[in-house]
C-alpha cells in the first residue's frame, strides 16, 4: 500500500448480478469493503469508479494507505505454499511418474485449473 494517488481506472472492478438484491452490484478487488448496487451494469460500474475515487481522494488527504492497482504490482513468480506430508507425497509421485519435477508438475497443475 502507498500514499500516492494512484489512477483509480488500474483498478480491478467486477460487475455481477445480485439475485439477493435483484440489481448488479460492482465490487473493486483492491477496496473489497466498496460496493455500488444499480440497474444495469453501466450505472454500477460508474457509481463504484465515483465511489472509488472519492475514497481514494480521502485516504490520500488523510495519509493513510492507498491500495496499489493489482495490475501495478510486482510478482516474482515465487510463492511458497504448505501441504500436508500425505499431499505432498502424492504430488512427488505423480510428477515422477510424468517426469517432472515437482515444481513443473503443481505449475502445470495450477495452469490447467485456471
Amino acid at each position: 500500500m502507498s500514499t500516492t494517488m494512484p489512477d483509480v481506472s488500474h483498478y480491478t472492478y467486477r460487475v455481477s448480478w445480485s439475485p439477493e438484491d435483484e440489481e448488479f452490484v460492482a465490487t473493486c478487488l483492491e477496496l473489497p469493503s466498496l460496493s455500488w448496487l444499480a440497474p444495469t451494469q453501466d450505472e454500477a460500474l460508474h457509481g463504484l469508479r465515483d465511489l472509488v475515487h472519492h475514497v481514494v481522494e480521502d485516504l490520500h488527504r488523510s495519509n493513510e494507505p492507498i491500495p496499489e492497482p493489482l495490475s501495478s504490482r510486482a510478482y516474482s513468480g515465487k510463492f511458497n505454499l504448505r501441504v500436508g506430508e500425505r499431499l505432498h507425497r502424492e504430488l512427488a509421485i505423480k510428477a515422477a511418474e510424468e517426469h517432472l519435477s515437482l515444481n513443473q508438475y503443481v505449475v502445470r497443475k495450477l495452469g490447467d485449473a485456471s
